[in-house]
């Protein structure tokens, strides 16, 4: 029975109202089995699992469940509000607006036709066949579910007459009042008069609760009787299940026999080999842990070791490694606890040990004397501390090297002023205490050593300052080289790895924690690189142990993952060779800012020696001391200047503006100071000259050769050959004579004094241009006042402005006026071609000079006009001949000529005589005209034709006038 019962998981009985169970293939899945449906909620027992589902009966007897919901559905669908019924469902819900409407197929939704069943059709059609054959053999289902549904709804009516209170989960008697309520004391009272009532009603209670107790009892034997087969089916199954338990049970304890036997022959060998090799390789790692732990225990003393002597770089570096050796190979070892701390302490002394040392190498490069050479001092001490710096990321240390140099400047000219005046006899320093008032009581060829002295000392002090600086930046491009390299690298191992990405991935790999347990098995397999590792890394046990006490041995070091610094070598430019590491994490964008900053200190260097010595030149120039200067000590003055500005440009590689602006400030005071004194001393030659030829020396004649062979230059110091030289009466220029005066001369030599100071000192050419402008039309507008204005008859004491006086003027002028365009084109040469505007000035000076020169020829016409005017208006025709009137006309044409004849020259002489004879002719032939005289041959005409040939030949017998054609017959009047 046991044997057909577990055949299949459904009750099967032999009896002809048995249920049919069809067959069905083994390869599909078997639903399974279900218990009928309990018609009875069960009670409940506090456990919720166990809570069906469904509404019961007695639990929710007093709440609403789905078995109140009895509706009328007429009821329903009426609306009491309406007067009449609406004609459908959706006009009551809706309301009357609601119609019906043709609603449009949706684009999203296909067309749905027979064609889309027919698949469906085809494969349950078989299924519908096999379901028809079985409905005729088996008991139709709706008639035991019409039985079932019967009986349920029976067993419910029956349990509805139990009161609910008895379904009560909480159903106590305990509970006064749930007693009072199963058993009112009204059915015990024994009163008077009700005994036999109380009886009878105690009697129908009696009654009533074994009426309740059959119906429950009925309900329950029901309920066994429906789950009677599935009661015996679990029985039957139970025995199965202990014999199935039982066979486990044996095949189990084989097993486990076998398997013991098969751990003791196979097993425990090789299990305790590799726990064997396990606590070898745990020893090995602990004995290195422990040698690290020795080395990392030296740390301290090592680096006060090294900081001893001034190894900043290996110190920070000994405590990066160990700190990372604390944080990954002996993180959480109890006795370093407080090391860690210890070593950033310790980072942080260094560092300000670090800033402490720098400053005091600032301090002794920039100090030691000037006279040594321009060597770096102890560049490897350098190079040194700056690569300690750059580790530590003190990136602002170039600012103590730039407050250095403010203080060495300020220094290097203190001392060279102590140094100068302690030479200097002259100042008693106990007297004058301050340096600056020391320092002005000096001359000019003092003082001019002394600034010399500072401006060597300030180039020196700068040459060595590049040196120093080059180095340093030299370091910071190493690191920023090296930081390229170790990008290109990590780039190159990068693409190595991704071709290197087929290795075995079975084959066991290092960490830094040690090897993993297939290392056991696997280490001669171990790829090339990871067994030198693991050589490097895993010493063998038999090999010596190295001393605790020793840092240099590599056992005593961290291994390669707890120390990612790797150094490569880099050579300064003085040779100095360094180790670079590569846990210098600074970006390239700091090194390039910080490259920038230090070539910008060497900018501000140039900057402080100039401001220095700007200060220098304006403590001594308080008391107008450079102002005072002469041409020659100014010229040197500007030429030091000049040469310590383009000193510190090629040295420093950018202009400084501050000296050069102090140069140009002060250059500008001495072009003033310059063209007052030229001016005053011309107003003082123009208002004593007395308008007289003068003697021309010879050195103002060798003035005027070099300036025509084109040197525009002063003459040196007088020789003995010049002083042997007598003046000369005329001053030779290109092979023309011109006589001068004194005035004219000096005004040559100032005029050369112009332009060679603009060679001297070239940023005063604009200045020296308007300055000699100037001058030129201040001479020309006072020579007018004094000749032609007669000013000279009061300023000097002149009797009159004679002839000679006018034609000395005239020559003067003609020579100032040759020597222009020179002029010009000496500072056009020296101009920018921006300022060629400039040059318009000459051009008017030429046209006023030209002007005045026509204005005093005009003025030798006019005097002769008004002695004609004078003379002819006396005129008579009569004897004798020649008349006194033309003796007299001849007399002051010949003294006219006598006084021009040697200042002008023989052209210009023979226009001005033409002129006059014009003005002859002029005012004969309004007297003639006025006497009634005619040119008709008779007396008169030829009296008169006698005193003009009298005249002609007089004026035709002076020097260098004797082709002059004078043209006499104008004198008559034309016929007409």
């Amino acid at each position: 029975m046991a044997s057909r019962h577990s055949s299949s998981p459904v009750p099967q009985s032999n009896s002809s109202d048995a249920f049919f169970k069809k067959e069905m293939d083994a390869t599909k899945r078997c639903r399974p089995v279900q218990s009928l449906p309990d018609v009875c909620p069960k009670e409940p027992t506090g456990d919720p699992s166990n809570l069906c589902d469904s509404p019961s009966l007695v639990v929710d007897q007093h709440r609403w469940t789905i078995y109140h919901s009895k509706v009328n559905l007429p009821a329903a669908l009426n609306d009491p509000r309406l007067a009449k019924r609406e004609s459908d469902f959706f006009t009551k819900t809706w309301g009357v607006d609601f119609v019906d409407t043709e609603v449009t197929p949706s684009f999203y939704l296909p067309q749905i036709t027979k064609e889309h069943f027919a698949l469906y059709q085809q494969e349950i059609t078989p299924r519908e066949k096999v379901h028809e054959r079985c409905k005729n053999i088996c008991t139709p289902k709706d008639t035991f579910d019409r039985t079932l549904l019967h009986t349920h709804d029976k067993s419910r009516t029956d349990l509805e007459q139990v009161p609910k209170i008895f379904m009560k989960p909480d159903f106590a008697l305990e509970d006064s009042l749930t007693f009072n309520a199963v058993l009112p004391w009204s059915h015990f009272s024994t009163a008077g008069g009700k005994g036999n009532r109380d009886a009878a009603s105690s009697k129908l209670l009696q009654e009533k609760l074994s009426h309740y107790l059959d119906i429950v009892e009925v309900n329950i034997a029901h309920q066994i009787s429906l789950r009677s087969e599935a009661f015996f089916h679990a029985m039957t199954s139970q025995h199965e299940l202990q014999d199935y338990l039982r066979k486990t049970s044996q095949a189990v304890k084989l097993l486990r026999e076998k398997i013991s036997k098969i751990d003791k022959v196979m097993c425990e060998g090789s299990l305790r080999v590799l726990r064997l090799s396990l606590t070898r390789n745990n020893c090995i790692k602990a004995y290195n842990k422990l040698k690290l732990m020795a080395t990392v225990h030296q740390t301290q003393p090592t680096v006060q070791l090294l900081l001893s002597t001034s190894e900043f770089v290996g110190a920070l570096d000994l405590i990066a490694t160990t700190q990372e050796v604390l944080q990954q190979e002996l993180q959480g070892i109890h006795s370093f606890r407080h090391l860690g701390s210890q070593l950033c302490e310790l980072e942080k002394l260094i560092d300000k040990m670090m800033i402490a040392e720098f400053s005091t190498y600032a301090r002794n490069d920039l100090n030691r004397p000037l006279e040594d050479d321009c060597q770096i001092l102890e560049e490897e001490r350098l190079v040194s501390l700056v690569f300690g710096l750059l580790k530590q990321r003190k990136l602002n240390f170039y600012e103590i090297y730039g407050d250095e140099m403010v203080i060495t400047a300020k220094n290097i000219i203190k001392q060279c002023v102590v140094n100068t005046v302690s030479q200097i006899e002259e100042i008693d320093t106990e007297v004058v205490v301050k340096l600056a008032d020391q320092m002005r009581m000096m001359n000019f060829p003092q003082w001019f050593d002394l600034l010399k002295n500072i401006f060597s000392k300030f180039t020196i002090f700068l040459k060595r300052i590049k040196a120093t600086l080059n180095t340093i930046r030299s370091v910071v491009f190493l690191v920023l080289d090296k930081n390229q390299k170790t990008r290109d690298l990590e780039d190159t191992l990068q693409k190595n790895s991704a071709k290197d990405s087929t290795v075995d991935t079975e084959v066991a790999y290092l960490t830094h924690e040690g090897m993993f347990i297939s290392d056991a098995f696997s280490e001669g397999d171990l790829p090339p690189v990871a067994a030198d590792t693991t050589s490097q890394r895993n010493t063998s046990p038999n090999s010596e142990p190295c001393s605790s006490d020793s840092v240099s041995e590599p056992e005593c070091t961290t291994d390669s993952s707890s120390s990612k610094e790797q150094t490569s070598s880099s050579v300064t430019p003085g040779g100095v060779e360094m180790m670079i590491s590569d846990d210098m994490k600074l970006t390239d964008l700091e090194l390039v800012r910080l490259a920038n900053n230090i070539q910008e200190l060497l900018y501000n260097a140039s900057d402080i020696c100039h401001d220095r010595s700007v200060k220098f030149l304006m403590a001594r120039a308080k008391d107008g001391f450079l102002e005072k200067l002469n041409s020659n000590e100014f010229v040197a003055l500007s030429r030091l200047m000049e040469g310590f500005i383009l000193d510190t440009e090629q040295i420093c590689g950018r202009k400084s503006m501050s000296l050069r602006g102090a140069l140009q400030s002060q250059a500008n005071r001495f072009v003033n100071r310059f063209h007052e004194e030229r001016k005053t001393k011309l107003s003082l030659l123009l208002d004593n000259e007395r308008w007289k030829q003068a003697e021309v020396p010879a050195e103002f004649q060798d003035l005027v050769d070099s300036v025509s062979d084109g040197r525009i230059s002063l003459p040196e110091k007088k020789t003995a050959a010049t002083e042997e030289r007598k003046p000369t009466e005329f001053l030779i220029v290109e092979g023309q004579k011109y006589a001068t005066v004194g005035t004219v001369l000096l005004l040559i030599r100032i005029i050369l004094e112009y332009c060679q100071c603009v060679d001297n000192i070239p940023s005063i050419t604009t200045d020296m241009l308007t300055r000699l402008s100037d001058l030129l039309k201040y001479f020309n507008s006072r020579s007018c006042q004094l000749v032609l204005g007669a000013g000279a008859l009061q300023v000097v004491g002149l009797k009159t402005i004679t002839t000679k006086n006018l034609a000395l003027s005239s020559r003067c002028l003609q020579l100032i006026v040759h020597y222009i365009p020179i002029i010009r084109a000496h500072f056009e040469a020296r101009l920018q071609p921006k300022q060629f505007s400039m040059l318009r000035h000459f051009d008017h000076i030429t046209k006023d000079y030209h002007d005045h020169i026509a204005e005093i020829s005009a003025k030798l016409v006019a005097i002769m006009d008004s002695l004609f005017d004078k003379l002819l208006s006396k005129y008579e025709v009569k004897a004798p001949v020649p008349s006194a009137c033309f003796r007299n006309i001849c007399k002051q044409m010949a003294k006219m000529h006598e006084a021009i004849y040697d200042l002008l020259p023989e052209e210009q002489t023979q226009m001005l005589f033409l002129r006059i004879n014009a003005s002859y002719k002029l005012h004969l032939k309004r007297q003639l005209a006025h006497l009634n005289v005619v040119n008709d041959g008779g007396p008169l005409n030829g009296l008169v034709t006698s005193d003009v040939a009298f005249y002609t030949g007089n004026l035709q017998a002076l020097k260098g006038l004797n082709n002059l054609d004078l043209n006499m017959a104008e004198i008559w009047e034309q016929k007409r």
